[in-house]
């Protein structure tokens, strides 16, 4: 056999592997859509029967589209039990792709069908929300509908949920720390869970008079003040309120300024300016809470659900 046969009989053998190849890779590529918002609705509802509800669909045809999804991933993505369903690290981390994956999808139809998001949708928002976080959250609204208004209060959680009440405002983001205080609305849905810390300044004696600790609040009605002083006064800790802010821009200043020591989420540290303080009470994690559009004061509209779409793919974990 001459040199350009076996040239020949190598380059046909080449592409048949390469087609073959791309056939694999082409029937293993992406999710279905379907399976993706059948595993978030489960994994917001904590279970197949409330997620059946959810997506109009019986709870085998629930179960069914989850095993099929697990096989196209290749991994266990939710974790069955009589108490419900858990996601697993694996289905967490899918979740979090296929919210943008879906809101993606969304923008896109209403692209291609020239549906055009316009008007006004009013976001409360909590202080303690981490302006990173609200950058972020806004950028990503007003790149996918630049015609559409918004207009953001933030303000305590209490005054938030307050509004939202009254219908003053259609979206909501709150903070959480107990679950006393969760809100008790029916179609809240918890975004995000992170650590709440006690932090004082880098450069400040922590305990200036070796009797009380000094420590910065936001005013009694704030149900972190309340945490704090409980649990200090629960241990037998000793302290004193050194200073009390309207915000929690005020506190964080309090607390970088050396004021006293401050109780605060993770994200609403300021870490170049404070640090942690250990050997104080364990608090427990904090909470940020969604509450959608309400249909009953008529504020389910096509853009507040493109707006929630946008406040999910960005802040869920």
């Amino acid at each position: 056999m001459n040199y350009a046969a076996t040239l020949s009989i190598s380059k046909a053998v080449i592409y048949d592997v390469f087609h073959r190849f791309s056939r694999e890779i082409k029937m293993h590529h992406g999710f279905d859509l379907e399976q993706l918002k059948t595993l978030i609705a489960s994994a917001d509802a904590g279970s197949l029967t409330a997620a059946a509800a959810l997506r109009f669909r019986s709870q085998s045809a629930i179960s069914e589209q989850l095993n099929k999804l697990e096989e196209a991933a290749g991994t266990q993505l939710m974790i069955r039990s009589k108490q419900g369903v858990q996601p697993t690290h694996a289905g967490e981390r899918l979740i979090t792709h296929a919210r943008e994956i879906l809101a993606l999808s969304d923008a896109a139809w209403r692209d291609m069908h020239g549906v055009s998001v316009e008007g006004e949708v009013r976001i409360g928002i909590s202080d303690y929300f981490q302006t990173r976080y609200m950058v972020r959250l806004l950028a990503k609204i007003n790149h996918q509908y630049p015609n559409l208004k918004m207009s953001t209060q933030i303000a305590k959680s209490d005054d938030i949920v307050n509004a939202y009440s009254k219908g003053d405002v259609d979206i909501v983001i709150i903070l959480r720390a107990t679950e006393s205080d969760h809100p008790s609305l029916p179609n809240a849905v918890a975004l995000r869970s992170e650590p709440m810390l006690w932090v004082a300044a880098r450069d400040q004696p922590i305990f200036p008079d070796h009797n009380a600790i000094k420590i910065a609040l936001l005013s009694e009605t704030c149900s972190l003040h309340r945490l704090a002083r409980n649990e200090l006064t629960r241990h037998g800790i000793k302290h004193t309120v050194a200073h009390i802010a309207s915000g929690v821009a005020g506190l964080q200043a309090a607390v970088a300024a050396g004021l006293g020591i401050g109780c605060l989420n993770a994200s609403a540290v300021i870490e170049e300016q404070m640090v942690e303080v250990t050997g104080l009470p364990a608090l427990p994690a904090a909470t940020i809470f969604l509450l959608p559009p309400d249909p009953q004061k008529g504020q389910l509209t096509e853009r507040s659900e493109a707006v929630v779409q946008a406040v999910v793919a960005t802040l869920a974990p």
